[in-house]
């Protein structure tokens, strides 16, 4: 999945903070390395995808998955992707990070 993606691409997401944050190819895999080791059954189903211009695509996905305590979750997403020379440039995402809380 990483090879999607530009050698260093724009991040925004709540589990990285708040702002835009740069990553690299390989902190790509070491994020969904840890989430899939987290969540070993986590899947996303696609619901949804819209084209936006000549360099944006907007996806609409829920994710779900056992937590570690056992409890099960679904969480719907929405990721704008930025797309430059057919790799992701960019990939905000936005999906309601005080769930559960």
């Amino acid at each position: 999945m990483a090879g999607m993606y530009t050698p260093v691409a724009d991040f925004k997401d709540p589990s990285l903070g708040p702002g835009i944050v740069k990553q690299t190819c390989q902190q790509i895999i070491n994020k969904y390395a840890e989430l899939g080791s987290m969540f070993p059954d986590v899947q996303d189903k696609i619901t949804a995808i819209y084209p936006s211009g000549e360099k944006h695509l907007i996806v609409e996905f829920i994710s779900t998955g056992t937590a570690p305590d056992g409890s099960k979750f679904e969480l719907p997403i929405c990721t704008v992707f930025t797309i430059e020379n057919g790799l992701i440039a960019g990939d905000f995402t936005y999906y309601d990070n005080s769930a559960g809380q």
